[in-house]
C-alpha cells in the first residue's frame, strides 16, 4: 500500500499570492492635458472644453479619471460652476 502525505504543499497558487494592495510595477502616470505650452486656456466661455470634463449627469469628473493636475482641476471646477450659473452648460 502507498502512504499518503497529509502535509500541505509549500507552493501556493499564483492567485492566492497576489494582493490587492501590491504596487503596480507598470502603472504609468499620465501627463496633465491642460498643462504645458500647447495646453488650452481654461475659461468659463469655452464650453467645448468644459463639456469634456463633465459627466452625462452634469457632475464634474474627478482628476484621477481625467488625469488633470490639482491646480488645473481647481480652475476647471471653478469655470464649470461659473458656466452653470450663467446657464451656458
Amino acid at each position: 500500500m502507498k502512504k499518503r502525505n497529509n502535509k500541505k504543499k509549500s507552493s501556493q497558487s499564483t492567485f492566492s499570492r497576489l494582493s490587492v494592495f501590491q504596487n503596480q510595477k507598470y502603472k504609468l502616470k499620465r501627463k496633465c492635458p491642460l498643462s504645458g505650452k500647447d495646453g488650452p486656456v481654461i475659461d468659463y466661455k469655452n464650453i467645448k472644453l468644459l463639456k469634456r470634463y463633465v459627466s452625462e449627469n452634469g457632475k464634474i469628473l474627478p482628476s484621477r479619471i481625467t488625469s488633470v493636475s490639482q491646480k488645473k482641476q481647481r480652475e476647471l471646477s471653478l469655470s464649470i460652476k461659473r458656466a452653470r450659473n450663467l446657464a451656458l452648460i
